[in-house]
């Protein structure tokens, strides 16, 4: 068959696809790019917000549409959606052909031979959460110079207004050897950037009584062949120990970059959605790592309009995000997630104020992001090609602290040819508030002898 697999959400849902297109491919299916082409379209759905909700019954949607054209279609959903709301799906969407569950992902060429195959029958499969693979062979659907590395599965840190632990369950780390055997496979296909996520990196090895064992993993990194760079995707602050931090400053590949969802500030308002610490441990983090790591480039993200928040905690909010001016900031309205503690808080703010307290945030920050950026014209950073902006006809590039598909470009005239995968040091001449403009010093071949 020639499937069609649509992958929404996080780089973590992006891995599952990787995983089980791997196993379609090896059982005889070919992939298409192109979904009026495809005998089965595969939808992998994001559930974490209502946004990421709309946006996957959206593609649902879609998808079944190509059935006017061809109605020996098969359209099959997977993913967090599936998961979450598998019996909404399967008695609301009748002509969807198959719902499976995450536990079932290993299922999936036998799921496609069940709805294509003679007497086809529509199909509803859904394993334990535990039996979704933490690894396991895989494609390669980033481009060929960067690729992420699943470390955890799942999250046991409960924050009341996230659903992440009723979706994908309670962590459960990867082991270390598998980890870096991946790592090792990666650079042998010409990855050179590797990017680690886990809904919380810094709990790995919690689940088998190892805290604290990302340190041990960024160490064993550090020797793999071919690997350039090494990205940690979210750090929580309370567990960002003095020992990670050595971890880090240490390696010799980790970039001087780090997530830190932190959600607010306000001890109340922390307290209220369940996260551990509060405003002290989040500045003592920031310190730490700035102090230990100079120059490190710092994101973290925000929730806005949370259950109870009053206008002076969200102005203590906005009086934060002007004093810690972190480098990359992204703030959300607060969405209520079915079957989650949060959303049954009272004190629910309306949509318009929630999304106006999440707009004035992000106004703050693009003034910071904007003054940050300036401060690095003149500069001159190392940076990895990704490849020719289609719209622009420029070179996009990344710097230590972009990274790729979330933070900006490092942009570069095309009249100099650049390599994707390679790394170039750019002078920066200009700059906006997200991206960066520059040429490329190119070294001068050596004369042959």
């Amino acid at each position: 068959m020639n499937i069609a697999i649509i992958s929404l959400g996080c780089p973590k849902n992006q891995v599952d696809a990787d995983v089980f297109c791997h196993a379609l491919l090896k059982a005889g299916h070919a992939t298409v790019a192109d979904p009026a082409g495809a005998d089965v379209i595969i939808v992998n759905t994001c559930g974490f917000i209502e946004s990421a909700k709309a946006e996957a019954i959206e593609n649902i949607l879609l998808a079944c549409a190509y059935k006017e054209q061809n109605p020996d279609l098969k359209v099959i959903v997977t993913g967090c959606l599936a998961e979450r709301y598998k019996a909404e799906i399967a008695r609301e969407m009748p002509e969807v052909d198959a719902v499976v569950g995450l536990g079932s992902n290993a299922a999936l060429p036998a799921i496609v031979e069940r709805v294509c195959g003679a007497g086809a029958e529509r199909v509803e499969s859904y394993g334990p959460k535990a039996a979704l693979a933490l690894g396991g062979a895989r494609v390669i659907s980033t481009p060929r110079h960067y690729a992420y590395l699943k470390i955890a599965e799942g999250c046991s840190n409960r924050c009341r207004y996230c659903a992440i632990p009723i979706i994908r369950g309670p962590l459960r780390s990867r082991p270390l050897e598998d980890c870096v055997a991946e790592a090792k496979w990666l650079a042998g296909e010409g990855v050179r950037e590797l990017i680690l996520v886990a809904q919380d990196p810094t709990a790995y090895g919690e689940d088998t009584g190892e805290p604290g064992k990302i340190g041990r993993l960024l160490d064993e990194l550090d020797k793999v062949d071919g690997i350039r760079w090494v990205r940690i995707l979210y750090a929580y602050p309370e567990r960002i120990t003095d020992e990670f931090i050595a971890a880090m400053a240490r390696s010799q590949k980790v970039v001087p970059y780090l997530d830190l969802p932190i959600q607010h500030c306000d001890d109340a308002v922390l307290a209220a959605m369940g996260r551990r610490g509060g405003r002290a441990e989040i500045e003592s983090a920031v310190a730490r790592l700035r102090a230990a790591i100079p120059g490190i480039v710092l994101r973290t993200t925000l929730i806005a309009g949370f259950p109870g928040e009053t206008e002076a905690q969200y102005n203590g909010l906005c009086d934060f995000v002007k004093a810690m001016r972190f480098d990359r900031l992204g703030c959300f309205a607060y969405s209520p997630e079915e079957n989650t503690p949060a959303a049954a808080m009272p004190g629910q703010l309306d949509d318009e104020t929630k999304q106006k307290r999440a707009d004035g945030i992000m106004e703050l920050q693009a003034r910071i992001s904007a003054e940050l950026q300036r401060q690095k014209v003149g500069q001159t950073l190392e940076c990895i090609c990704d490849g020719v902006d289609d719209e622009t006809g420029m070179y996009l590039l990344r710097s230590a602290g972009d990274c790729p598909e979330i933070d900006g470009n490092v942009l570069t005239p095309a009249d100099t040819p650049l390599e994707p995968g390679e790394f170039y040091n750019v002078k920066i001449t200009d700059a906006d508030t997200y991206d960066l403009y520059g040429y490329a010093l190119l070294q001068q071949k050596e004369a042959p002898q």
